[in-house]
């Protein structure tokens, strides 16, 4: 991609309204716990007193509102607590730039490598340098910075209160999350309806699986009906796939593939109706003719073999979910039974999350980390900043390093999108609270209350685009500075100009010193191979020795490659939105790279709906297979990173050997899982493999055609833009 499509991107990301549930209480919640920091801090003390307040309730309220799934009053309570160490750290450090540059730079690369817990860290850790660069300027003594810092922290615990004494939908991120999980396997059957083949994308499953993950503490009060039907999706997914399959499972044509319809469309509306009990708590009617349609009459069934057992095994579980769906009330949610063997994902407690930390801090540090890059890039450019600032002749220069500060992310797409974002927030807000400060004149306790409800509003508008949120935090700031008396005049242009200055300065860093997935594209590709050629042997081997500790080898392998498929595709969509030229791999080959290994684990996933129970026949030939398969897909691993041509010899000769004693194994649906992995495998050495001279001119070949589609698009005859 050029640089000129791509910032055409940037803005129209940075300016776009996101499909969001808007959600008033919380932000009514969160925007009287900024109303009841700044009242009596107006009262008791003084208007310095309730910018403080007002900053630590306002930075502890909006970190509640991340993706996040611990509790919301933890939360708000570790964001004060950070925001009042960073105010208390940063006034000791203050007055002599030899002792506050290196504390602000240790701070902020602090505060970047936090992203290698998560995002919701990362920008939590972010705010806390926005304080420490703000309140420096407030106290005159530490015993004023003990205060100040004290009073950010109780903005905290107004936040953390309001949670606990008024709770919003409890466990409402889980549930959503859980019925989101429901409801993409019910899409997904009907998809399957009209496409036999079509993909499925297991991120619903991934996230439900996250939100499983409980402490202790919330273990005790989970609600019945979180338990069991996660697992359910997960059985539920290949089942549906296999039966519509048309070489595994229903014929193409005729009353089988009628029938495999018929129950399609019953699976799914079954799972949209479980999926609404659990979100909102209430039971849910089934049509009588779904509920008819899941009866198999042993006599008049019209599929057979392997088709027949899907729709049988399909029965059995959609009777579960139908035992969700009418009992769909708190009290009577009955929790689906779960295998004897399941175990209770555990999230660690906040103590002895220190360790989690430490290693995945670890694990970051080198340099060819993104995560490590973009901690480099937010000390340089926060000190930088903060130089800069002080040079220049205007007031309040604390704005350039925290404009850099909040909106600098560890990928290109995000920091500059939300750089033009914050500037057109910026502009708006600040005009719509101008002319209101100019109509009402200075009064401390107006400006106050316009404070409020512009948080409010900020809170509610979250997730509907930085842009349009950042809008009311601007017009939030704007009166605060009202509020302490500062003259309009002084403040309001010189915000904007330093907010464009802070966000110049934040894409500048990424120019010099990026942390690019273009280059990173091979790699990603080849752990997400290896990784689904592990979990395709796991299914192997589990028909070659059903056992249970085969079956959680399987579970295990599975897993993994979905964390790798979910690292590539993050990888891919980066590296789509990014001005680099393709290294390694080009735009079209990762794409059909990428159809390839779905392609794949779309075999594996067929097979997995048929694998045996543990006192069934094995099938000797499949251990064969399996090691071939694991040996092969991972030597094409290195291959693929370094550039050669992937080899599949072991698989063609397990495969050759197989066809010889095909004709009594029976197992079907094994034989061609495994027939069409190969066919994938195939596709996918065609996509990377490459002549010496396509090497040479690959990467040409590449930008000459991202130049024409550039081209095409500028002039409206380019074909209509699609997703990654």
């Amino acid at each position: 991609m050029t640089w000129l499509r791509a910032l055409r991107e940037v803005v129209r990301s940075g300016l776009t309204i996101e499909e969001a549930r808007l959600e008033p209480l919380l932000a009514l919640r969160t925007a009287v716990g900024v109303a009841l920091v700044i009242g009596p801090a107006l009262w008791l003390a003084s208007p310095a007193y309730a910018a403080s307040a007002a900053l630590g309730a306002y930075s502890a309220g909006a970190a509640t509102f991340q993706r996040t799934w611990r509790p919301r009053k933890v939360i708000a309570l570790g964001a004060g607590v950070g925001l009042a160490l960073g105010t208390f750290l940063g006034y000791l450090a203050a007055g002599r730039l030899a002792t506050f540059l290196p504390l602000l730079a240790v701070w902020a690369f602090a505060a970047g490598m936090a992203w290698a817990v998560g995002s919701t860290a990362g920008i939590v850790a972010a705010t806390t340098v926005g304080s420490m660069l703000v309140t420096v300027t407030l106290p005159t003594s530490i015993g004023q910075a003990l205060e100040h810092a004290g009073i950010i922290a109780l903005g905290g615990v107004a936040q953390a209160l309001l949670i606990l004494l008024f709770p919003i939908r409890r466990w409402g991120a889980h549930r959503d999350a859980l019925a989101d999980a429901l409801a993409a396997v019910a899409d997904y059957a009907r998809r399957l309806r009209h496409d036999p083949t079509a993909p499925f994308d297991p991120e619903p499953l991934m996230t439900a699986r996250d939100a499983a993950a409980v402490t202790p503490s919330q273990a005790r009060t989970r609600p019945s009906v979180l338990h069991g039907p996660r697992g359910l999706a997960e059985r539920i997914r290949p089942v549906v796939a296999a039966l519509a399959d048309p070489g595994v499972g229903a014929p193409p044509e005729g009353p089988g593939r009628d029938r495999a319809r018929e129950l399609l469309d019953a699976a799914a509306e079954v799972l949209d109706a479980a999926a609404r009990s659990i979100r909102r708590g209430t039971p849910a009617e089934v049509s009588p003719g779904s509920t008819d349609a899941l009866c198999v009459d042993e006599e008049h069934e019209v599929l057979e073999g392997p088709a027949r057992q899907a729709a049988e095994r399909l029965v059995e579980l959609l009777g579960e979910a139908l035992e969700i769906a009418r009992c769909g009330t708190p009290g009577r949610t009955p929790a689906p039974p779960v295998p004897e063997d399941a175990q209770v994902l555990v999230r660690p407690t906040m103590f002895r999350l220190v360790p989690v930390v430490v290693r995945a801090v670890r694990r970051e540090l080198r340099r060819d980390s993104p995560v490590f890059r973009h901690a480099v890039r937010l000390a340089a450019v926060a000190t930088l900043g903060y130089l800069i600032a002080a040079r220049l002749p205007v007031g309040h220069g604390y704005w350039v390093p925290i404009t850099s500060v909040m909106v600098m992310r560890p990928d290109f797409h995000q920091t500059y999108a939300r750089a033009v974002a914050r500037l057109a927030g910026t502009l708006a807000g600040v005009a719509l609270a101008t002319g209101m400060v100019r109509a009402l004149g200075p009064d401390a306790q107006v400006f106050g209350l316009l404070a409020v409800v512009s948080a409010g509003l900020s809170f509610m508008l979250n997730r509907t685009g930085y842009a349009y949120s950042q809008c009311f935090t601007a017009a939030y700031v704007v009166f605060l500075l009202g509020m302490g008396g500062q003259a309009w005049e002084q403040t309001v242009p010189e915000r904007v100009v330093l907010t464009l200055l802070g966000g110049a300065l934040a894409m500048l860093a990424y120019v010099v010193f990026p942390a690019w997935e273009t280059p990173r594209l091979p790699g990603r590709l080849a752990d997400w191979l290896a990784a689904e050629g592990r979990y395709a042997a796991a299914v192997l081997r589990s028909y070659a020795e059903p056992t249970r500790e085969q079956h959680a080898d399987l579970r295990r392998a599975l897993l993994a490659s979905r964390e790798a498929r979910a690292a590539w595709q993050e990888a891919y969509d980066r590296a789509r939105q990014e001005p680099v030229r393709p290294r390694g791999l080009t735009s079209r080959e990762a794409e059909e790279a990428q159809e390839a290994i779905k392609g794949f684990d779309r075999a594996a996933m067929l097979m997995e709906s048929h694998v045996p129970r543990a006192d069934s026949r094995p099938v000797p030939e499949a251990q064969r297979f399996a090691e071939a398969m694991e040996a092969d897909t991972a030597q094409a691993a290195v291959d693929v990173r370094e550039h050669r041509n992937p080899d599949w010899a072991r698989l063609e000769e397990a495969l050759h050997a197989w066809e010889g004693a095909a004709a009594g194994d029976g197992s079907p649906v094994v034989r061609r899982g495994a027939e069409l992995q190969k066919r994938a495998l195939e596709d996918l050495a065609t996509a990377v493999s490459r002549t010496p001279l396509e090497r040479d001119v690959g990467s040409a070949r590449e930008e000459q055609r991202v130049r024409a589609a550039a081209a095409a698009e500028g002039d409206g005859s380019g074909p209509a833009h699609r997703g990654g």
